[in-house]
């Protein structure tokens, strides 16, 4: 079963987690290059800054000397100008890099969701996942962009400070290397807690994002049965639980930063008493105390930077398991090693022989049961029944979008399981029950069917299912952008334009979802003709509530409990008085 993303705990994600992400990193090699070379001539600039101000202080001050002070200036100001030149290559070069590794994580993630079945979405919050592309790939994009460039300059900083502290005087270095250990002891045990916080954070940021988008997507509902203060309510509670861990989270990442501060300004402080003794005793210079004393504060400054970038570190650890777990997360669905390829042979026959189902979301119930039906090619077969007896069911199986636990769907012979996916599902043409219109033109969306079609196509395509004449009317025409989910549609303009596409297509086999429920009577006549047309030759599966578009089925197929209780044509079901007698009794009762 696919991961649950929605519950999701606040498990240990040590840094060793952002390992997966290193391949990443490889296509850019050259930018990391120079910006570790740009590092190490800015960490070099700093560290030489120590060694100017004691030969400034030693033989300019000391010396009592204006021309060594005017050399020792003119050394600092052309390390001053080193650094600067290489502070600017280090984050144009790291910057660039952060952010192309985050495009490209975004965009596999983005193709690998696109690979994976509709089981997956089935168990699964669409606004959790989205969080990954959003929300955890800014974390990512924040390590590689900034905290990566600084732990490395500082790591650097600090070998070098520490270096160059034994150099100048091993006896206050052995003070500095004191303090290291009970700086790295608070940074070790409430890292563990601010990793475990961090994570629990991202999940609670991703559960308000899946709220946020269920609730805009059923605002209509929301409104309409006037419940806007209840899911205010259930918002501000999740946005408080959110608050909750994040305060935790601030609250133990302040303590460590505080505690690191304490603990190394206090040495600081330290040393520079016990160095200021040394100068007077004579056992040190005041450039050579200068100069340690601003190594310790490179040194002490390095710490704590480290300190606060292993709390990025581990909150992008969080993000990149996150990342990683998604991307593995392996689609049921897919092609079989030595795939047939019937592209140019299929004639259109459809054959189900016992199939079993159930939906993954509801394992203990049924919608298929020996499921068996046999569609020639060419011939119009209408499923018919009550609200879920699976007619849905069998269109989700024809296209592969689930597995079914037992039996076999064939086309023209063939298993569709060793039909490559792609060939598969680009024989069919659907139109469902809800029509999806996407955030685009109409235009656009009736190309959706044939992305190589030309614009005579496109228009040929929307006169046939009725839909030239409300798009003319539009604005812009088919220039004229549709909403988001096709807003400024009604349902049945919705249909029509879903219609088109499938005209557009021109599939082998056409499978009807109420493709006409939202339509006028009007309206309906004109697509039926239309549909007629393009059903001739082809095989056709239709799904209808209303009997009275389907009588001109060759055969009309009664789905009872996911199992066919009866087959024939409408006047044949109607003399046997069964289960189809009583639904068309019903209807035209009504």
């Amino acid at each position: 079963m696919p991961r649950d993303y929605s519950k999701y705990t606040a498990q240990k994600a040590p840094v060793t987690s952002l390992r997966p992400m290193l391949r990443y990193l490889l296509p850019y090699k050259f930018h990391m290059i120079c910006a570790c070379i740009a590092l190490i001539i800015t960490s070099s600039s700093v560290l030489g800054i120590g060694k100017g101000i004691g030969y400034l202080v030693d033989k300019g001050l000391g010396e009592n000397n204006p021309d060594l002070l005017n050399a020792a200036l003119l050394s600092l100001l052309g390390i001053t100008a080193l650094l600067a030149i290489g502070t600017y290559a280090r984050y144009y070069f790291i910057t660039y890099t952060g952010e192309q590794v985050v495009a490209d994580i975004r965009r596999d993630i983005y193709n690998h969701i696109l690979q994976l079945s509709p089981e997956f979405f089935e168990t699964n919050k669409s606004g959790v996942i989205l969080s990954k592309i959003t929300t955890d790939t800014t974390l990512l994009q924040s390590v590689v962009g900034s905290s990566l460039s600084v732990a490395l300059r500082n790591i650097l900083m600090f070998l070098g400070g520490l270096g160059l502290l034994l150099h100048t005087s091993p006896k206050l270095t052995m003070i500095v290397i004191v303090v290291v250990p009970l700086v790295l002891l608070p940074i070790i045990i409430l890292g563990k807690k601010l990793r475990m916080l961090s994570k629990e954070s991202q999940d609670k940021v991703g559960n308000i994002s899946s709220h946020a988008e269920e609730t805009i997507v059923g605002i209509k509902t929301i409104q309409a049965f006037v419940r806007e203060q209840l899911e205010q309510t259930r918002f501000s509670l999740l946005v408080d639980e959110s608050l909750h861990v994040a305060k935790r989270r601030i609250l133990i990442r302040s303590l460590l930063t505080a505690i690191v501060i304490m603990f190394v300004f206090s040495a600081v402080a330290f040393v520079l008493w016990v160095g200021g003794r040394d100068v007077l005793s004579g056992d040190m210079s005041a450039g050579e105390l200068s100069s340690f004393i601003f190594y310790s504060i490179i040194v002490a400054g390095a710490t704590g930077a480290i300190s606060e970038v292993i709390g990025e570190l581990q909150r992008a650890a969080g993000a990149s398991e996150h990342i990683v777990d998604l991307l593995n997360t392996e689609s049921k669905i897919k092609n079989v090693k030595k795939a047939v390829d019937i592209s140019s042979e299929v004639k259109g026959s459809v054959s189900f022989d016992k199939v079993c189902f159930s939906y993954p979301s509801n394992l203990d119930k049924s919608s298929l049961n020996d499921f068996s039906l046999k569609v020639k090619n060419g011939e119009t077969v209408a499923l018919v029944g009550a609200s879920g007896a699976g007619k849905t069911t069998v269109f989700q199986l024809l296209l592969r979008f689930y597995e079914f636990s037992s039996g076999a769907i064939e086309i023209d012979g063939v298993n569709i399981k060793n039909i490559k996916l792609n060939q598969l599902r680009g024989m069919f043409g659907l139109v469902p029950q809800d029509a999806v219109i996407f955030s685009a033109s109409a235009y656009e969306n009736i190309l959706f069917g044939r992305p190589d079609a030309t614009k005579e196509e496109v228009y040929a395509a929307a006169e046939a299912a009725s839909a030239l004449g409300f798009i003319k009317k539009m604005p812009q025409g088919f220039d004229s952008h549709l909403g988001e989910k096709g807003l400024r549609l009604s349902g049945g303009e919705k249909q029509r334009i879903a219609i088109a596409r499938v005209f557009l297509k021109n599939p082998k086999i056409l499978l009807l979802d109420e493709a006409t429920s939202a339509l006028d009577m009007k309206n309906e006549k004109q697509v039926q003709a239309a549909f007629e047309k393009l059903m001739e030759g082809r095989t056709t599966l239709v799904i209808a509530h209303r009997l009275s578009t389907v009588q001109k089925a060759d055969r009309i197929a009664v789905i009872e409990n996911g199992s066919i209780a009866e087959i024939g044509s409408h006047e044949q079901l109607l003399q046997k008085s069964g289960l189809y007698a009583k639904l068309v009794k019903m209807q035209f009762d009504r």
